[in-house]
């Protein structure tokens, strides 16, 4: 049964078949893409606080601004979906195509992965208006190579530990992440897939990275705000 999740089915019954893989790699992205784009903090916020998270804060739909905007448990459901939708683009990504990363195939968990990311950064559901891709980027790390995500976790909350801020932390750890994996994985399709993704999210964070240059970028708080409080900045930030 593993070996679906190595090989694919692609492989596995159309070996050596081009259109059958051309098809494989389209529907594996299409997919991928599409999962992403169910962005999780956009549906939490207009389900359960009748509102657009992309009004506030860093006008971000991710984690982070849900958990400066609408407090912990936002966050916690948003993080949990919008990783659950990574993981299952991951799935159908080696089912179809598997998991070969090296040698000259294109690896279909590495793609169906970056394909969500791309799905939640720019949404199709949304106007193509949705986070930074973080958490699916991670998750989709989780499950490739579970080694090097707690190699980069361990990174990323140092320096959030040392600095609080969460964007600096997730900066410097995807711009670490292809050579970590080129080092532990070597050469192949997978390694540019780990650029895009590095550059994916060096991108969506240039207004946090110009926020840090100017030094007013927002510190990371496990404080919980009181209702009161978070209406009084939901109320500001609308003027």
């Amino acid at each position: 049964m593993f070996e679906i999740f190595q090989i694919g089915l692609c492989q596995k019954y159309f070996p050596g078949n081009v259109p059958n893989v051309i098809v494989s790699l389209i529907a594996v992205f299409v997919m991928g893409y599409l999962l992403g784009s169910l962005n999780f903090g956009i549906i939490i916020s207009k389900a359960f606080y009748h509102d657009d998270i992309r009004k506030y804060g860093s006008k971000s739909a991710g984690m982070t601004n849900m958990k400066r905007i609408y407090g912990t448990k936002a966050a916690a459901f948003t993080l949990a979906g919008d990783m659950l939708k990574a993981a299952v683009a991951v799935f159908i990504g080696a089912l179809l195509l598997g998991d070969h990363v090296n040698g000259y195939t294109i690896p279909g968990t590495y793609l169906g992965g970056f394909a969500s990311i791309l799905g939640h950064a720019f949404p199709v559901y949304y106007g193509f208006k949705g986070g930074k891709s973080v958490a699916a980027a991670a998750m989709m790390i989780l499950c490739t190579d579970w080694l090097i995500f707690i190699i980069l976790f361990v990174i990323f909350a140092a320096i959030v530990a040392g600095t609080k801020y969460i964007s600096l932390g997730s900066v410097m750890g995807f711009m670490i992440y292809p050579l970590l994996l080129n080092r532990m994985t070597g050469i192949g399709f997978h390694n540019l897939i780990a650029i895009l993704i590095m550059a994916l999210i060096v991108f969506l964070h240039r207004a946090n990275i110009k926020r840090l240059m100017n030094g007013t970028e927002s510190k990371f708080s496990f404080k919980k705000k009181g209702e009161r409080e978070v209406n009084e900045e939901l109320e500001e930030k609308k003027e």
